[in-house]
Order: structure tokens, then sequence, then C-alpha cells
């Protein structure tokens, strides 16, 4: 399926969902949709939870999807925010954006990988498949399984621009739809690789392990130093500036308050 025929049939998905809960009587006319991102959500959770703390008679309702669902959720009406994990394409620029944080980005493997650290070229090499073994990396004699976003993953998205470039991801890798299910099958197996959010590094009953890039451990403080290289937006994008009770949200999560929230979960704030 073409990546404009998976945005379109992801937005229908989330339309279906929108439509089926106000059917139930969960929505209301002046509530909030946001959907989109499946890195940015839930993150955006916890903003709505703990400003439905302050105002308990607005509803903000968070909904995954994607990034690219998320962006056609709000073009077709669907969400009135939706969430992004990377910049707007040349052809999404009359959308109205704004950036929320900043979250790096980790290439993760199973703690029982002995390989702590790769450079740029050797994750290439990992995710063209030119390179199949852990051995030739100091790991294990085993093959490398290879975990990616699907097509329409802001993460996917940000990996490819920031790490492959004009190189492509082998059609082998196992496709997977959100950041917790390939952190999962990265904590269940001991020969995978995949990349995550940085701030979902450490959040899970099982853990992985973040690689160092180019000897440089990945933490918040060497995106913000600038040393660890691997990092893209949070945005919050709407068809046109916000208004009412979405503007307010917005509002609030840009806030002190709602920066330090995205600052405490491992977010690098605006």
């Amino acid at each position: 399926m073409k990546v404009g025929k998976r945005r379109a049939a992801a937005a229908l998905i989330l339309l279906i969902l929108i439509s089926l809960s106000a059917a139930c009587g969960g929505m209301k006319e002046t509530d909030v949709i946001i959907a989109g991102s499946t890195s940015v959500q839930p993150y955006a959770e916890i903003l709505a939870e703990e400003y439905a703390h302050l105002f308990p008679e607005k509803i903000v309702e968070v909904q995954g999807g994607g990034s690219a669902a998320g962006i056609t959720a709000v073009e077709s009406g669907a969400a009135q925010i939706g969430m992004s994990s990377r910049n707007l394409k040349d052809e999404e620029l009359d959308l109205w954006s704004v950036e929320i944080a900043k979250d790096g980005l980790a290439i993760i493997v199973n703690p029982a990988n002995p390989v702590t650290d790769l450079t740029m070229e050797q994750i290439c090499d990992i995710y063209d498949a030119s390179v199949v073994n852990w051995s030739d990396f100091g790991g294990k004699d085993a093959q490398i399984h290879i975990i990616t976003r699907e097509e329409g993953s802001g993460t996917r998205s940000a990996f490819e621009d920031l790490v492959m470039g004009e190189r492509r991801i082998t059609p082998k890798a196992i496709v997977q739809d959100s950041n917790g299910a390939v952190r999962q099958l990265v904590a269940d197996d001991p020969y995978s690789i995949g990349f995550i959010s940085l701030g979902l590094v450490t959040i899970g009953e099982k853990p992985v392990k973040a690689l160092n890039l180019d000897g440089v451990i990945p933490t918040r403080e060497n995106v913000i130093n600038g040393s660890y290289v691997l990092f893209r937006p949070f945005l919050f994008v709407a068809k046109t500036e916000p208004e009412g009770l979405a503007k307010d949200f917005v509002d609030y999560v840009l806030s002190s308050d709602g920066q330090k929230i995205l600052s405490d979960e491992g977010l690098i704030p605006e």
C-alpha cells in the first residue's frame, strides 16, 4: 500500500473511532480530539490528564494513529489537533504548527547484547542489510533482527532523514506500528535492534539498552549540548490556528507548567 493510501486509511480509522465515541455519548461538540504520533501520544495523554484535573468540565481526548494519520486527520477535520514527531513536509507547510518539545531518537538493543556503541555508518549498514551478523560489530555470531516502524510513522521518517539519508531500510525488516511494539520486541529478542523515542527507553516492564552513537551517550543533556545528533521535534498541528478549547489546551502545554511536565517526563522543552 502506498504512503498516501496508508495515510488516508489511518485517518479514516481515526474518523470512525471518533464517530463511535461520539455515538456512545463519550464526546461533545465542545470537546477536543488530538490524534497522531504514537511517540507524542503518551506525553499528550499525561498533559490531557493534568489539564482535566484543572478543568474537569473540559474534555481532551488523545488518540494515536501515527504522524501522517494525525496530519491527515486535521486536514480532513477528524481532529482539531494533530501530533507529529517529524517536521512538516513541503506539501504540509500550509498547516499551522507549533513545536511543544524536542525528543532524542534512541537506537536500542536487548540488554544481553554485548554491543554498546555503533557509528552512524554502521547503523546504516545494519538497516539496509549490508551487514547481517552481530559478530561484525563485536557481538555474538548471530543474525541481526532488524525492527523498524511503518511507512507514515514520524519516528521512521526522522530515522530515515537523520540516519539513512539516501540509503533505504531493507524490506526484510520487521515492521511495527508503535514505539511500544518496537520496544517490546527488542526487550524479548537478544539479537534485535530498533529505534524509539529516547524518552521511552526506560518505560516498560522489561529493559532495553540504548546504544552510544559514535561514542556519545544518548541523553537529554547531550541532545541539548549538541553532541548527540539524533533528535526530532514534537509538533502540534492544526488546519488553522487553534481557537477555543483547542487553543486553551495548546497554551497550557506551552506554559511553564506544561513544559515542566514534559521535562519531568524526559523530553526537552521549548
